[in-house]
């Protein structure tokens, strides 16, 4: 036997060994993939905003397509993926699991004209930043600080800065709640929809020190406690809070709120 014969029968022995060690490693090593986690996918707008409780879209779908989460924890797909999701799962709409809509508001209305400056601020130009050093530049340290870092998260262009104050566009507001989650003050909140009254105001200091850094800051008065025909308004701490469970939209609060930090929704910007 020659060597040309050798490396020809060498080289067969070792490529069929090879498919045989292939061939019992695909069936041993085989992961059933299930194809609805593709079309999930794709129903999903991309928006990897963690606002379902999971680090992406695509941990999202495969969750889903396993049956280990509820299919309306999309804010950005809103109505239309949850329908889509629904259909792909074979899931029976019903009026007790549908999608529910939330939307973000600022609490605060402390732009330039309204809150007082203590300092003026140099450094880097993030809220983060501001707070962390000096609380930004209004002397308000539970307001708007302004610098746009929930600007640069929202996955629907919703939000946008004018004179030094935060603005929400509700027509747009998925109500991810990714905004909620970089502000360091704490100043944005998540909220069921729809909303139609918000307090436009986080500062619990006594009425006195709040006349002092804000024009429009909630000083604690209760004539919108007294009004509210519902009694879905409290005072905490010198601080209107509504009870969004109770609140009908009548807006009688909005009439008798001395600072004017009670607003309706759509008048807030």
């Amino acid at each position: 036997m020659n060597i040309i014969t050798t490396a020809i029968i060498a080289t067969g022995i070792i490529g069929l060994i090879s498919a045989v060690v292939i061939t019992v490693a695909s069936k041993l090593m085989f992961v059933k993939v299930d194809v609805r986690v593709a079309k999930i996918r794709n129903a999903l707008p991309g928006a990897n905003c963690g606002a379902c409780g999971l680090s992406s879209c695509d941990s999202y779908a495969e969750a889903l397509a396993k049956g280990e989460t509820a299919t309306n924890l999309c804010p950005p797909g809103g109505d239309a993926a949850f329908t889509l999701i629904n259909e792909i799962l074979e899931i029976a709409r019903s009026d007790e699991a549908k999608f529910v809509k939330k939307t973000a508001i600022v609490h605060c209305l402390g732009d330039n004209a309204t809150a007082h400056q203590k300092i003026e601020y140099v450094g880097i130009e993030t809220c983060f930043a501001a707070q962390e050093l000096y609380g930004g530049e209004s002397a308000c340290t539970f307001g708007c600080i302004g610098y746009g870092d929930c600007v640069r998260v929202c996955p629907d262009d919703a939000i946008c800065v004018e004179d030094g104050l935060v603005r929400f566009d509700p027509r747009k507001c998925s109500g991810c709640g990714v905004c909620m989650d970089v502000c360091p003050t704490g100043v944005i909140t998540v909220q069921l929809a729809p909303v139609t009254v918000a307090v436009k105001c986080k500062n619990t200091e006594r009425g006195r020190v709040v006349k002092d850094k804000c024009t429009k800051g909630c000083i604690g008065c209760t004539k919108c406690v007294k009004e509210c025909p519902v009694e879905a308004i409290t005072v905490e701490n010198s601080l209107a809070e509504i009870d969004y469970e109770k609140c009908t939209g009548c807006a009688k609060c909005v009439a008798v709120c001395v600072k004017k930090c009670l607003v309706k929704v759509e008048d807030a910007g």
